[in-house]
């Protein structure tokens, strides 16, 4: 969506105390228990149905009245008590200020900023997604409460697949896997809407803060060779939605239980996002059981018209986005043209009334329309509960949970607190707070650089640049960072990526390190008295093949964009006060890979033409990190302790018979199974993992899948499972996954149908394997 020219930055740095207490003046809020005007109202009784009270509201309203709430800046009807409402507030990473719904300026100043989503998916561990999640929507109805909030519906988490490493926005997702995209979804929906993380039902249906599943569909493109994301038509083949673009908005609808998704602005297959009846109505409403409501990205029902042409008026493209399923316009066009649009019927007050009635439900969830909300469940944080002690302890957490170790030849890092008595901290990236927070974020509690935080080790530690900034085309100054780096002990390079080079709006043009930063890396590593180490801040993945490859570099890490704590988590795993666990979430590709068009949104390769294919599911070209790569100062071991099956038969428990394919190869469609045979096949599988190394540490275990045979497109290999563990040195764990045949043993087919086929598998783990046998 487009950002918001401002930022609200005043306060940025070093705020290290935040408010005690304070006092503010509430909003008016709507069905007043004080207020005689409003008691006889049916749509303010709590006590009855939802839906009685919205179809009573909607029944009291004008034409034109329930055509001003058609839009994000929803006007107040003061005739009925019913206060303004601004439907557009982000929270992707914590509560931010960058949509109007939010502002800063009163006692709460701050929120909790954690790290990018990329980052933290590094960690895979759900349960910590969830945690962030929760504590984002307790400081979400905190700002509310205190009278900062015009809204609490936050349009994140952004949930497409990161298909192309060059796409700026690749930084707000959880990566590459639609199974780890998916699982992130869920943990951070549950958690901002207060959902039980194990699976509890919202008290009385009540939401802390509403999440918005964005961008609804094979949406992954922002400006490329002259193609922007206003006109842009993906086109996607039924087999790469099936089982790479739409999984992930059908598990935070099913298991999440989103009360939002967000249609997007591009065209898919020829149809825009937001008028699409099939996408909005017959999947997400129908087939997925979708109840919450569905707005548009900004301006998007606009260039239906005006940019895609697809509408030949303005008031069919009114038409067209209320009748698919659309319920809000991030904009002023429904506003302009919805009035014109019901006298020309190209739309009837039914369909306005259908939208309004899934607006006002979410209202009325978010207890906006009940009375006093601080006198409702969630009502009872404040001001205390923001940038808290244990929230900003989250956000170190998830810091040091998500950065990663890409390589540590003989063993550089840790450094020595001890014997370390000088270091240099060189690069653009070293000494700037606001790198750290990526796009989307609010002011923080507190920050500290990553040199402020090096320099709480070394007393002796030294800054300089290097480069004016990240283009590092001017103001590069080599020599005098060689003159620094020979004189200390150890260097560490703090270089990457920011939001200048990539960022909404902004596509990479390549991988590569921008202007001089390899020239400066490689003469400061080849000046310094030991081997270096390299910090890479970055959404996407960069080609520092150069850098592993050169023996004077010794370390490489990557950070992503890691949050408030950034710094301190740095810093803390340089020195070894914490053992690095993350695993990269996203392939890191080569350069020669730019010679694909981003506008081509196949997953699978095609050796015929020499297209390569995208994710590590499908890609067959070189890699410069493999997803899911990601080292330790200690060794984990595995094995399979135990698994419950090794021959799978899914026609055991049904009359079902297998059809057989092209290649004579026996299948069947995992809907004709059913669920309730899918549930019979369930099995286990238990992995031993053992700590090697001589320090404790927490360690994601990536469980895959992977056919005998490459055939029909499936993926080269799948994830099919992860789970966290922490284990001190030498002590060893089991962990059980839970498998379903119809889910992790299945395919899509050229249709778009999941299904399973005879044949051999193999369970993967590191370097072990385990057969698995499908029999029909």
């Amino acid at each position: 969506m487009k950002l918001l020219s401002f930022f609200l930055l005043t306060i940025f740095i070093h705020i290290n105390v935040h408010f005690i207490s304070v006092s503010s003046t509430k909003p008016p809020f709507a069905c007043d228990s004080s207020d005689p005007s409003t008691k006889s109202y049916t749509f303010c009784k709590t006590t009855l149905p939802l839906s009685v009270r919205v179809k009573d509201l909607i029944s009291r309203l004008t034409l034109d009245e329930k055509i001003s709430q058609l839009v994000n800046t929803a006007p107040g009807i003061p005739r009925l008590g019913i206060p303004s409402y601004q439907w557009w507030s982000e929270s992707l990473h914590g509560v931010s200020g960058q949509g109007p719904g939010i502002h800063f300026q009163g006692p709460i100043y701050s929120a909790t900023s954690f790290p990018q989503v990329i980052l933290t998916a590094s960690s895979f561990d759900a349960h910590l997604w969830y945690r962030i999640g929760q504590a984002i929507g307790i400081e979400a109805r905190a700002v509310y409460n205190a009278g900062q909030a015009t809204g609490m519906t936050f349009w994140a988490p952004n949930i497409n697949i990161f298909r192309d490493p060059r796409w700026g926005r690749g930084q707000e997702t959880p990566g590459e896997d639609p199974m780890v995209t998916s699982k992130y979804s869920v943990s951070y929906v549950r958690g901002i809407q207060g959902d039980s993380f194990e699976g509890g039902k919202l008290r009385g249906g009540h939401l802390q803060a509403s999440a918005c599943c964005k961008h609804f569909t094979a949406y992954d493109l922002d400006s490329w060779n002259g193609t922007t994301r206003y006109v842009f038509n993906a086109q996607v083949t039924l087999q790469d939605l099936a089982d790479t673009y739409q999984p992930p908005f059908r598990s935070c609808i099913t298991e999440g239980k989103a009360s939002g998704i967000m249609c997007s602005y591009n065209r898919v297959n020829g149809v825009p996002s937001c008028a699409d009846y099939n996408l909005l109505s017959t999947t997400a409403r129908a087939k997925w059981s979708f109840k919450g409501y569905i707005t548009s990205d900004c301006d998007a029902v606009s260039i239906i018209h005006d940019a895609q042409g697809y509408a030949k008026t303005p008031e069919d493209a009114v038409g067209d986005v209320l009748k698919a399923g659309m319920d809000v316009n991030c904009g002023s066009y429904l506003q302009k043209h919805t009035k014109s649009a019901v006298q020309q019927k190209k739309v009837s007050e039914t369909d306005i009334n259908s939208a309004l009635s899934n607006l006002f439900t979410t209202r009325m969830r978010l207890g906006l329309l009940n009375g006093n909300p601080t006198q409702q469940p969630f009502g009872k944080f404040g001001p205390n509960n923001v940038c808290s002690k244990a929230h900003q302890g989250l956000a170190l957490e998830s810091a040091l949970d998500g950065i990663v170790l890409l390589t540590n030849k003989a063993k550089l890092l840790p450094l020595s607190k001890t014997k370390t008595k000088t270091i240099a901290v060189i690069g653009p990236n070293a000494n700037v707070a606001k790198t750290l927070q990526g796009n989307y974020f609010g002011p923080p509690c507190k920050t500290i650089t990553p040199f402020e935080a090096l320099k709480g080790y070394v007393r002796d530690t030294f800054y300089h640049p290097g480069c004016g900034s990240v283009a590092c085309n001017s103001s590069v100054s080599i020599d005098q960072a060689v003159k620094l780096a020979k004189s200390v002990d150890n260097v560490i390079m703090v270089m990457g990526l920011d939001q200048t080079e990539e960022q909404e709006e902004l596509d990479r043009v390549d991988l590569l390190l921008p202007g001089q930063q390899r020239a400066l890396i490689t003469s400061v590593a080849k000046a310094a008295k030991r081997p270096i180490v390299l910090v890479v801040l970055s959404g996407g993945p960069v080609d520092i093949a150069f850098a592993k490859r050169d023996p004077k570099i010794g370390s490489i890490i990557w950070a992503g964009y890691p949050g408030e704590a950034g710094g301190a988590a740095l810093a803390q795993i340089v020195f070894g006060d914490h053992n690095p666990g993350g695993r990269l979430p996203i392939t890191w590709y080569p350069q020669e890979f730019t010679k694909i068009p981003m506008t081509d949104m196949r997953m699978r390769a095609n050796p015929a033409t020499g297209y390569p294919g995208r994710t590590y599911r499908f890609y067959k070209g070189r890699k410069v990190f493999k997803f899911g790569h990601g080292l330790s100062y200690s060794k984990y071991r595995y094995k399979f302790a135990k698994v419950d099956q090794n021959q799978i038969s899914p026609t055991q428990f049904s009359n079902i018979q297998a059809l057989v394919n092209k290649e004579s190869v026996p299948y069947l469609s995992v809907s004709d199974v059913g669920t309730e045979y899918c549930e019979k096949l369930k099995f286990s599988a238990t992995v031993g993992v053992e700590n090697s190394g001589e320090m404790s540490g927490k360690h994601p275990v990536l469980l895959f899948i992977r056919q005998s045979e490459t055939r029909h497109g499936s993926p080269v290999k799948q994830l099919i499972g992860f789970q966290s563990v922490k284990l001190a040195a030498g002590e060893k764990a089991d962990l059980e996954f839970t498998l379903s045949p119809c889910e992790h043993l299945s395919r899509a087919n050229n249709d778009g149908l999941m299904v399973m086929e005879e044949g051999s598998h193999f369970l993967v783990v590191g370097d072990q394997e385990y057969p698995i046998s499908i029999l029909m």
